[in-house]
């Protein structure tokens, strides 16, 4: 009896050894033959969404020996929606964004430190090669604010909304591997760049003659657009604009280069930090009256994060 015991507790042990090293093996080759997670493609009809970052700081001190703010206070906000369309051989890409902050301090007082509107919209239709689309953009850039030099006593304007406002018409032909690249270009761009009325005296600084509304630019123009995830919870987005004006000196390359960065922290709380670049051949400097040379920003911020 005993040895019919052993011998079956040894029979039992055998079958789950075989049957753990049977799972072990099962699963080696479901890894072994995984493929690489693809890009995924975008999707017939509407693809619709957004994220909004709202960032605070606060700041005070008294009696600080190092020096510092008596009190500060900034806050800074992003919205970026989109609507993409597909429908067999027809893409259709619209894209808004709008940037806006402000900042107080005791010895500075308010100002802004953030404004921008851009809106685009592209279409494209594809060729026999799924990835070369024959496509046309439209873009229109500008503030929503007054905006001031503040390295003038006393401060001079230098931006309203519509003061500069930058509206481009392009045709040209699209490369789309996939929903997170896109590369366009075109030989043949016009490009307005508009000062409205209300703040004429501002259009000698964009090379605007003073009896008109807005000069028209034809050049060259191309654009890449990247949205991806760096790592879990990391997303990128950066889009990179050339322009090159035929009329005035065009081997001067207007450079617009945007970049945002989140990282999200959970549902809610995110960091993000946003880095601007900016050359303009034609825009002067309202102190020294001469050309305004390479413009950079950037805002690091941590806040409120909600897709939608």
């Amino acid at each position: 009896m005993r040895k019919h015991l052993i011998f079956g507790l040894a029979a039992v042990c055998s079958l789950v050894q075989a049957s753990a090293q049977d799972q072990q093996v099962v699963k080696l080759k479901n890894e072994s033959s995984r493929e690489v997670k693809k890009v995924k493609e975008q999707k017939e009809g509407w693809t619709k969404g957004g994220v909004f970052n709202l960032n605070l700081s606060q700041g005070s001190s008294r009696n600080w020996a190092a020096g510092a703010e008596k009190f500060s206070f900034s806050i800074n906000g992003i919205a970026n929606a989109y609507a993409y369309y597909k429908r067999k051989r027809n893409t259709w890409d619209n894209t808004i964004i709008a940037q806006y902050g402000i900042v107080n301090a005791t010895s500075i007082g308010t100002r802004k430190n953030d404004d921008r509107v851009d809106v685009i919209s592209k279409y494209g239709y594809q060729l026999k090669n799924p990835k070369w689309y024959i496509s046309a953009l439209a873009n229109l850039r500008t503030q929503m604010t007054i905006g001031y030099d503040y390295s003038i006593i006393p401060k001079e304007r230098n931006s309203a909304f519509f003061a500069p406002a930058y509206f481009l018409l392009s045709p040209g032909i699209m490369y789309k591997p996939n929903a997170v690249f896109d590369f366009f270009i075109s030989p043949v761009t016009s490009r307005w760049v508009i000062v409205n009325n209300a703040n004429k005296g501002l259009r000698y600084l964009f090379n605007i003659p003073d009896n008109k509304l807005s000069i028209n630019e034809i050049g060259a123009f191309a654009t890449a657009n990247l949205k991806t995830t760096l790592a879990k919870n990391i997303n990128l987005v950066s889009r990179l604009d050339l322009f090159s004006n035929y009329k005035n000196n065009p081997q001067n390359i207007d450079v617009f280069w945007t970049n945002v960065i989140g990282f999200r922290v959970n549902k809610y709380i995110g960091v993000n930090y946003n880095f601007d670049l900016i050359y303009d051949h034609d825009v002067q400097n309202v102190k020294t009256r001469g050309l305004m040379g390479t413009q950079l920003k950037s805002l690091l911020g941590v806040g409120f994060t909600a897709n939608f």
